[in-house]
């Protein structure tokens, strides 16, 4: 049997057979093929299920009447979807002749499925996911893979950190972003306090195309008990008091905070600092914080008077085109998301020197220094204190290893009064249903937060934290940090066009170190704990969950490109950041995201047909350019790597160059450094009672 038929015999299991029968996925498919029913929804609803009955062979009663419809059928999504099924047999085929274990792995399912008695649930769940998801398999059950994770995790410490950091109030630059957006039709009422320049400001930016899109951006004049950043701000005020009085903090003294600001319209730019500066006029939720806004037109401000003259008089020679893409806070997440780690380097050499790490936390995170101090024994920044933080070590494979990041872990809101050590990922207690038959990204993501983020030392373990400890590959978006010295050394960076987990794509960039050169990596922290309270914002994560399912499934294609489109094997690769960072690193990658999402389309179809159309076409836009790369035989992220390590390189040897010109006192570098201090001075919001200092 050819292995296409093969294949064939594997999707119709999936789909199910004629009329209203269901397959392993639980989904009557064919029934959603309507073609005679005109209705937008109705046909991208049929569209949908004929590609999905293509896929699963001429021998199906209506294959040839599934082809033709999508033959003829006109506009994008029919072309996208006669795309996606052709790379799913290339690559399948491709696959199957040069892998033996995949070969195996395909073949032992489809003896499954073509023998009529795939056996049990679970023996039918694990047969579908040793080929399209083996990450999410737990052979020899449970506590086995948590304890070889563990081992693969483990440090042994050489030398912990003879210079930590000691003050982190004055050493760190706490960072955080807010995607902002217009507000909805008809409720321009709730832009009080603005002036009439920021009013029209914003009234333009609502008529301009839409630039970019986030999962659930703040609307400019949204309610305060909705605003996030209000949320953030006055939680960690509450929080820098607490170290105060615990003597963490010195008396007075603001910390610095840098706030990338991403806009869904560009038009916004102009009115960002007015619409902050009357949120927060007067408010506690600043005091003790010396809040920095950074727009896109702000990073191309010192991009122009500052990192590019110092490019121009000291590199000559540099893509300045190139710079200009990585470095802002527009665009993808992974773009904000570089900026605010590189900017602690920009700060360290130009603002303060007393500057010596960056330290994120997502607007939906606080500090719960109560149960910190009783869990725990320390305050967030007695946490953030420790020697382990820049030590040494050796990992589990003997490798050299620089623990220049740190990692913490979340708790959910509504688990704390449990425990602060309270998973906020828990495994699935049911089988798999639709998508999920084929890639179930919680299952590994459950196991990684049980062992990476909840791991304690002591108690009799080796990882004690002064000669044993863990190392971390799965971290969160927020409570996570980077020492300066790290990023002058090995330059990390998450390329511009990761749109989601570009929290677990920063690693990647710097995975493997020059010769002679330690690896970097993140250290765990116990304790270090921020409270997760995205339930108070449900409503807004509820209208975005559809739209993170579609960043997910394409972050199947765009880690699987960036894995190969890094300069060493991409088995290295996927053998270090395995099982969860992993998993989205496929075999086959084109063919779990096409499934993914048409199995995904067909289970909202079946509960809501307009709620169904919407994830369809938004999946079709999404997803389209990357599959056109991948049809075309090329990798589309290695272009994009390759530019964006060479304009980062640039970035750090400019302020490499700085730093030593204004230590050897060069004229030049000095008016580099009086220009950025002038620039971050007037990017600080400082209205009447906002921002100021305390002494």
């Amino acid at each position: 049997m050819t292995i296409e038929k093969k294949f064939a015999a594997i999707a119709g299991f999936l789909v199910g057979g004629d009329g209203d029968e269901k397959g392993a996925a639980g989904v009557p498919v064919t029934a959603q093929f309507t073609p005679t029913d005109l209705d937008p929804a109705a046909r991208a609803r049929s569209l949908n299920a004929a590609f999905l009955m293509v896929l699963a062979g001429p021998e199906r009663e209506r294959y040839h009447e599934a082809r033709r419809f999508l033959e003829k059928e006109e506009g994008p999504a029919a072309g996208f979807l006669i795309t996606g099924a052709a790379l799913i047999r290339d690559e399948i085929t491709v696959r199957y002749r040069a892998d033996a274990s995949f070969r195996d792995d395909f073949d032992a399912l489809h003896a499954r499925v073509d023998g009529g008695e795939p056996g049990s649930a679970a023996e039918t769940r694990d047969a579908l996911w040793r080929l399209f998801f083996p990450e999410g398999v737990m052979e020899g059950g449970v506590d086995a893979r948590r304890v070889a994770l563990r081992e693969k995790r483990d440090l042994r410490i050489s030398g912990l950190n003879g210079n930590p950091v000691r003050s982190p109030g004055r050493e760190i630059l706490f960072t955080s972003n807010v995607l902002v957006t217009v507000p909805p039709p008809g409720e321009e009422a709730a832009l009080r306090g603005l002036d009439r320049e920021t009013l029209d400001a914003v009234r333009a930016a609502a008529a301009e195309p839409q630039k970019y899109w986030y999962d659930h951006p703040i609307p400019v004049g949204v309610n305060e008990d909705e605003n996030e950043l209000l949320h953030c701000l006055e939680h960690l005020a509450v929080a820098l008091r607490d170290e105060e009085r615990a003597g963490e903090k010195e008396p007075g003294r603001n910390i610095d905070f840098a706030l990338s600001v991403s806009v869904t319209h560009r038009g916004l730019h102009g009115a960002i600092r007015p619409w902050l500066r009357s949120e927060l006029s007067g408010k506690a939720a600043v005091e003790g914080i010396n809040i920095h806004v950074f727009t896109e037109g702000d990073t191309e401000l010192i991009l122009d008077e500052v990192i590019i003259p110092g490019g121009r008089r000291w590199i000559g020679d540099f893509d300045e085109d190139s710079l200009r893409e990585v470095f802002g806070v527009d665009g993808e997440y992974g773009r904000h998301y570089s900026f605010l780690k590189a900017i602690a380097r920009f700060w360290h050499v130009f603002v303060s020197t007393e500057i010596r790490a960056t330290f994120k936390i997502d607007l939906d995170q606080a500090f719960p220094q109560e149960e910190l101090v009783r869990e725990t024994g320390a305050t967030a920044f007695g946490h953030l204190r420790t020697p382990l933080w820049g030590a040494r070590g050796t990992d589990s494979r003997g490798e050299r290893v620089y623990l220049g990041m740190i990692a913490g872990a979340l708790v959910n809101r509504r688990d704390i009064a449990r425990s602060l050590f309270t998973p906020d990922v828990a495994c699935p207690e049911r089988e798999p249903a639709a998508d999920e038959t084929v890639f179930w990204s919680t299952v590994p993501q459950a196991l990684s937060t049980e062992v990476e983020m909840m791991e304690r030392y002591g108690g009799g373990s080796e990882r004690d934290g002064v000669t044993g400890a863990l190392q971390r590959v799965h971290v969160t978006g927020g409570t996570n940090g980077i020492l300066v010295e790290a990023l002058k050394r090995y330059r990390p960076f998450t390329p511009t066009c990761i749109g989601r987990a570009e929290d677990q794509a920063y690693i990647l960039s710097a995975l493997r170190s020059p010769e002679g050169k330690d690896l970097l990596r993140y250290v765990h922290q116990p304790g270090l704990i921020m409270r997760h309270d995205s339930e108070l914002f449900a409503a807004a994560a509820s209208a975005a969950k559809q739209g993170k399912i579609l960043g997910d499934i394409l972050r199947v294609l765009l880690f699987t490109c960036y894995a190969r489109a890094l300069p060493w094997p991409v088995e290295m690769t996927k053998d270090a950041v395995d099982p969860f960072t992993g998993c989205f690193i496929s075999r086959i990658p084109a063919t779990v995201a096409l499934l993914r999402f048409s199995l995904r389309a067909a289970a909202l179809f079946g509960e809501d047909g307009e709620a169904g159309a919407r994830f369809f076409n938004e999946g079709v836009r999404r997803l389209s350019g990357i599959l056109e790369g991948l049809s075309s035989g090329g990798n589309p992220v290695e272009g994009i790597y390759r530019r964006e390590r060479e304009a980062w390189d640039a970035y750090y040897e400019i302020l490499d160059r700085a730093e030593a010109g204004i230590a050897a006192a060069d004229p030049f570098a000095a008016s580099l450094a009086r220009r950025a201090r002038e620039i971050t001075a007037s990017l600080r919001i400082d209205a009447e009672g906002v921002g100021r200092e305390r002494r």
